[in-house]
């Protein structure tokens, strides 16, 4: 499967539009990452933990997206794109959508 960010994909041509598809994933905090990230805020410095807990939704979330295209027969997705919003206190949802697509190498 092809992903790509542009909406075209270089050496290939879209052939037909699948359609719109996406992935999405809810995360929460975690009480005890919660006070190192606190410590950190004070200190300074990458607060790893959430980069680690952002670095896995997005994954899941691409994954997600992914798994939608190929059941509808697709083997691509152009403009993908990312966005986040917060659920409730301490809870974010991180969703990934695209365009699938079935593309033919020029």
């Amino acid at each position: 499967m092809i992903v790509s960010t542009s909406e075209v994909v270089a050496g290939h041509r879209i052939v037909r539009t699948v359609g719109l598809v996406r992935g999405n994933t809810i995360r929460a905090r975690h009480v005890g990452k919660d006070i190192k990230a606190a410590f950190r805020n004070v200190v300074g410095g990458e607060i790893s933990e959430y980069t680690k807990l952002l670095g896995e939704a997005r994954e899941q979330a691409i994954d997600r997206m992914v798994a939608e295209a190929e059941g509808l027969g697709a083997n691509a997705i152009v403009a993908v794109r990312f966005t986040t919003s917060m659920v409730m206190s301490g809870a974010a949802e991180l969703l990934a959508y695209g365009s699938a697509v079935v593309v033919e190498a020029e």
